[in-house]
């Protein structure tokens, strides 16, 4: 049996996102199907992430074990038979037991938003537009307050599989580059819409209309009625994924 870790990037704009679902076009389903044309046997992927419908990736990690063997030119292979939407940017056979999501030790999730009055043709998909304040002082303080341990009940959907809560955020900032700003975040672990809900939430303290004392008392275990809206999917990006 051989364990093989996959590197991949992906447009999201046209997935009903990671995980395969019956006559629904997913990013698993594709790479599953243009594995088995490759390998000429079906196999099961692993990801370190399941990014939600219209959320993209820059850096996911999949994994799967297969008794076929395997080309060296695997990566080569795949985006050859693969959708054009879909890349895979490394093909490496790895130490047995290797599994993409259990082994990851942090996830980080890019959100991108274009901060200007007018929209742009070329962010339409890329970037949430947002033609109001958006005061970088008030995103920096709740960047710094998300930092530590916290219960993020209040940025999950109150329809959950979840049963802990707690998530450990290693890292968060924002960044600023002319009218695009980026903001980060690095966890041990996210649940459901919670960088979406995240980011909704510091754009109502960046506006004036939630306060930041408001905002890091959501920290603290409020229920998902508290906290901010749930900002759409195409600014958010799977950036990258640590072992």
């Amino acid at each position: 049996m051989t364990t093989v870790r996959l590197e991949l990037e992906y447009d999201g704009s046209g997935f009903r996102g990671w995980a395969k679902q019956p006559d629904l076009r997913t990013v698993q389903g594709e790479l599953e199907t243009a594995l088995a044309t490759v390998l000429r046997k079906p196999v099961e992927l692993t990801v370190a992430g399941r990014t939600d419908t219209g959320v993209h990736a820059l850096g996911q990690v999949a994994s799967f074990e297969t008794e076929a063997e395997v080309p060296a030119d695997l990566a080569r292979s795949l985006n050859g038979v693969g959708p054009d939407d879909i890349a895979v940017t490394a093909a490496e056979m790895i130490a047995d037991g290797f599994d993409a999501r259990r082994d990851a030790k942090s996830r980080t999730y890019c959100y991108r938003v274009l901060a200007r009055k007018s929209p742009s043709p070329f962010e339409g998909d890329r970037a949430l537009w947002w033609p109001h304040r958006l005061d970088r002082d008030a995103l920096a303080a709740c960047a710094e307050a998300l930092v530590g341990t916290h219960d993020f009940t209040a940025f999950t959907p109150t329809q959950t599989d979840h049963v802990r809560f707690d998530r450990d955020v290693l890292s968060a900032s924002w960044t600023f580059a002319d009218d695009l700003a980026s903001f980060r975040i690095t966890a041990d672990a996210f649940m459901r819409n919670m960088v979406r809900v995240l980011f909704g939430t510091q754009l109502e303290v960046a506006s004036g209309r939630r306060t930041l004392e408001s905002f890091k008392q959501l920290l603290r275990g409020a229920p998902r009625s508290a906290a901010g809206d749930t900002a759409p999917p195409h600014g958010l990006y799977l950036e990258s994924v640590t072992y």
